[in-house]
């Protein structure tokens, strides 16, 4: 039996032999009627994507593949975009992303985890107190701030119950600005700091995120979680990410889940080294692969020299190593 396919017209479309004559085709559809939207939650395989400012209720066309729709896509879309009750539209295109937030589940896992897409700050939300700070979970965050070109805020809250002096000098050295907030004051710097712009909030559970999200928008509703007072750490109240428009459409913030770990195998040495100007040239001189952490790195002999100053390197060291540490 024959196994090649005949061809029927000159546009590829073929039938395979003794399969009936139902044509096959390569071509893509154009979609040249879809229309653009803004993914503001993903649950179990339905999206739901602002549209006019109104809500459609969305799933993945096959077309799309292995290609994962995430919070933060803008997307293009086809069917019913009336955002009536039982409808449904779908996703056919995804515009391309000015930035991708990513996570590996730990770092010797080779599969990447897009979190959310076109964002421009990562708040990374630590308590000062119930529970304890974490510092290298913090580290762990600017990492993938910086890979993935975000600017990192640190937002330190519970500070009725304990000073954010200490982790105010850990992260002054890096450059990465903070705000510090307390149960019983307004979150005005806060929200000034994500004033027309997309933020996305991480942070363990229990480290008050959903208290922000309540203040920054009043009609989130976000559910709050009570630290356990065995382990230290928070219940998980939110089971996935929403993005969430900030009053007088101010910019928009997106809410994620609270994590334990935050994988990094996907971060290159090189790609946190570009977070620190005043140490790139010093690595011209360092050995072929040089993980900044060896012996014979030449950044000790580049700060030696007075180019930059040790903190510097002694903060690009613990933000390499954070890499290889296991965060609980």
């Amino acid at each position: 039996m024959a196994r090649d396919w005949e061809r029927l017209d000159e546009d590829d479309v073929r039938v395979r032999p003794g399969k009936g004559s139902r044509p096959r085709t390569r071509r893509r559809p154009a979609h040249e009627d879809a229309v653009g939207g803004f993914v503001m939650a993903v649950d179990r395989g339905r999206y739901t994507c602002l549209v006019d400012g109104s809500p459609v209720t969305a799933m993945r066309a096959r077309e799309l593949g292995r290609k994962s729709v995430v919070v933060g896509d803008r997307v293009r879309m086809v069917g019913d975009v009336s955002g009536r009750p039982d409808t449904l539209a779908r996703v056919v295109a995804i515009e391309p992303r000015t930035s991708t937030l990513r996570r590996t589940a730990d770092d010797n896992d080779p599969v990447e985890r897009v979190i959310v897409a076109n964002a421009e700050n990562l708040v990374i939300v630590t308590a000062l107190a119930d529970p304890e700070p974490r510092p290298r979970m913090i580290d762990r965050c600017l990492v993938a701030a910086f890979d993935a070109g975000l600017s990192p805020l640190l937002c330190l809250t519970k500070s009725d119950l304990a000073s954010p002096e200490a982790l105010e000098e850990m992260y002054t050295p890096l450059g990465v600005s903070y705000v510090v907030t307390r149960k019983d004051e307004p979150v005005d710097e806060l929200r000034e700091r994500l004033a027309g712009r997309m933020s996305v909030l991480v942070g363990h559970s229990g480290v008050g995120k959903s208290t922000l999200v309540n203040a920054l928008v009043p009609d989130a509703e976000r559910a709050v979680s009570e630290v356990n007072p065995v382990t230290g750490r928070g219940r998980h109240t939110s089971s996935s990410a929403i993005a969430l428009e900030l009053p007088g459409g101010d910019g928009w913030i997106i809410d994620t889940p609270g994590v334990r770990s935050f994988g990094l195998a996907h971060v290159k040495p090189d790609d946190v080294l570009a977070a620190f100007p005043d140490l790139i040239e010093g690595d011209a001189e360092c050995p072929p692969h040089c993980t900044h952490l060896q012996d014979d790195c030449a950044l000790d002999a580049w700060v030696a020299a007075g180019h930059a100053d040790p903190s510097r390197l002694d903060s690009l060291r613990r933000l390499l190593a954070s890499r290889d540490t296991d965060e609980v």
